[in-house]
C-alpha cells in the first residue's frame, strides 16, 4: 500500500516537473490584449482601515466596495502565457485581502483559467499558476492559509467560447468566489 502511494506521488511529481520544464516555445510572444473599457477588472485605491470592507457585503455575501457602492471586482486577468499577477490587479487583491482578514469565517475559491491554446495538461497547470500566485499575494498579505482554497479548469470554462484574441483575453482569468 505504501510502495503504491509513494509510486503515484512520485508519477505526480515527474509530471509535475515535466510541465513547469515545459516552454512556449513554437508560440509568438504577444502584449497582453487589452479588453473593452466596460470590461476591465475594477481597481480602486485601497480602503481607509479593514473595519470598512468588513460591514459591507452585498445580497451573495460578496464584500461591497464602500467607496463605490458596487462589490469588488472578483476577476483578474492575465497576460497571454503567464502567470504573474498584473499590477493593476493588486490593489483589488488588497481589497479582498482586507475583507478576508476582517473575516475569519469567509472562505474563498479561486479558480484558475486559461484560454484555448496549448495542450489541456498545460492549460491545467498555468491556470492552477495563476490561482496560486493569487493565493500567495492573499497569503503575504495577512489571510489565513485555511480560508483559501484554488482549483484549475483550464480551458474548459471559456467566458467567451470566440476564438480570437479579445475571446482569449476574457478566458486568461483567475475568478475569487466567496463560499458561504
Amino acid at each position: 500500500m505504501q510502495v503504491q502511494s509513494f509510486r503515484n506521488l512520485a508519477t505526480i511529481l515527474v509530471v509535475g516537473i515535466f510541465l513547469a520544464a515545459c516552454s512556449s516555445t513554437g508560440k509568438k510572444t504577444q502584449t497582453p490584449d487589452s479588453l473593452p473599457a466596460d470590461e476591465q477588472p475594477s481597481v480602486t485605491a485601497p480602503p481607509q482601515s479593514d473595519g470598512e470592507i468588513s460591514r459591507s457585503v452585498d445580497m451573495d455575501g460578496n464584500p461591497i466596495n464602500p467607496q463605490t457602492g458596487m462589490a469588488l471586482g472578483r476577476i483578474i486577468y492575465f497576460g497571454y502565457d503567464k502567470a504573474v499577477l498584473p499590477p493593476e490587479s493588486l490593489a483589488l487583491l488588497e481589497q479582498h485581502a482586507s475583507y478576508l482578514r476582517s473575516n475569519p469565517d469567509r472562505r474563498i475559491l479561486i479558480e484558475g483559467n486559461t484560454d484555448e491554446r496549448g495542450t489541456r495538461e498545460y492549460n491545467l497547470a498555468l491556470g492552477e499558476r495563476r490561482a496560486d500566485a493569487v493565493r500567495t499575494f492573499l497569503i503575504s498579505a495577512g489571510v489565513r492559509r485555511s480560508q483559501i482554497d484554488t482549483v484549475s479548469y483550464g480551458e474548459e470554462r471559456p467566458a467567451d467560447p470566440g476564438h480570437d484574441d479579445a475571446a482569449w483575453a476574457k478566458n486568461r482569468r483567475a475568478v475569487l468566489v466567496y463560499l458561504q
